[in-house]
């Protein structure tokens, strides 16, 4: 039990009673509720000073439970979401966080103002996809065992004060034998509609390269602050992908001025469209149709880091112009 530990010391999740986790969220109170997904609530929490997020899910989904817990007991990196430990019930089981304070990317990105945010500056967004590519790349390349993650998406990739990301929720993670065969074929279809590549909607298979074409799609989304999928405006009923927004962009012999009509507005013009450029490249070159033509998330993350290293340069050659420089409003 937690009652001898120090649970913020300790390497190993540590296993809470069940009226801890309930002592610690009001009883899961639903003013407490911060997050809702396919797999269970997630609420914020106090243990002492310390803020937490406790994630409550059902007993039957015991599967995506321990796949989590599994993934998160060995992979520990500044980019990738903290577990704590564990609380196990009857009907419902407990995983506890680190409190990532300033929410998802996906409420940074679209309606921003709305949801009491001020629109991320071009640099922040560069740091964003840079410390996403690390947290993907440690799971695939540094951890003992290789994990395809299954489920990027900008709501599962979490901002915190600073505005520097961390990847988060593994309930879907499965592990692959680090091999010239590093694929699974899987039983049903997992993961979100508008980042999943075609091999895994056509044949079920997934792959590290699977991950990496989601990751293509959340960088789309901070070029253009557009959502994975957006309703078509000509037939209500019809929805039309960012990724086919992106390729139809790729076509234009001037892709600069193509590019420039899709940026996201929240930018207000003030952006390098050199690195705007790269970036797109990288998204196309991670939507790749073929999953051997994608690249592997080292290779995008040198990329992303060269491309951040030139918007820093960008933004210090502006000299702090108030609209674009990404200081304590816009964060960095």
């Amino acid at each position: 039990m937690v009652a001898d530990t120090d649970p913020f010391q300790t390497e190993r999740p540590v296993i809470f009673s069940l009226k801890q986790v309930g002592d610690a969220t009001a009883d899961f109170s639903e003013k407490r509720k911060i997050g809702e997904g396919g797999y269970g609530s997630v609420y914020l929490g106090f243990i002492g000073a310390h803020e937490i997020a406790i994630k409550k899910m059902k007993a039957s989904k015991s599967k995506e439970f321990f796949a989590e817990l599994k993934a998160l007991c060995k992979v520990h990196h500044i980019n990738v979401v903290e577990l704590i430990g564990y609380a196990a019930g009857d009907d419902h089981l407990y995983l506890v966080y680190e409190y990532v304070q300033n929410g998802s990317l996906t409420d940074h990105l679209h309606d921003p103002l709305l949801k009491g945010h001020q629109p991320l500056s071009w640099t922040a967004r560069t740091q964003i996809a840079l410390d996403a590519a690390r947290g993907i790349e440690y799971i695939h390349d540094h951890t003992k065992a290789c994990y395809v993650h299954r489920d990027i998406k900008t709501s599962n990739i979490l901002l915190d004060n600073g505005l520097r990301a961390k990847v988060a929720d593994f309930g879907l993670v499965k592990l692959v034998e680090r091999s010239d065969e590093e694929e699974f074929v899987a039983t049903r279809l997992v993961g979100t509609p508008g980042y999943l590549p075609p091999e895994s909607v056509l044949e079920l298979h997934m792959t590290t390269k699977s991950d990496v074409y989601a990751f293509g799609v959340v960088l789309a989304e901070l070029i253009t602050g557009l959502r994975a999928l957006i309703r078509d405006n000509k037939e209500v009923n019809k929805t039309k992908s960012i990724t086919s927004i992106m390729r139809e962009v790729f076509k234009s012999e001037d892709l600069e001025r193509s590019l420039e009509t899709i940026i996201d507005p929240n930018l207000k013009d003030s952006y390098p469209i050199e690195e705007v450029c790269k970036m797109a490249n990288v998204s196309m070159w991670c939507l790749s149709e073929d999953p051997l033509n994608r690249p592997e998330t080292r290779d995008i993350m040198s990329t992303l880091g060269q491309i951040h290293l030139a918007s820093i340069e960008w933004e210090a050659s502006l000299c702090g112009d108030g609209e674009v420089f990404s200081g304590v409003s816009y964060g960095r």
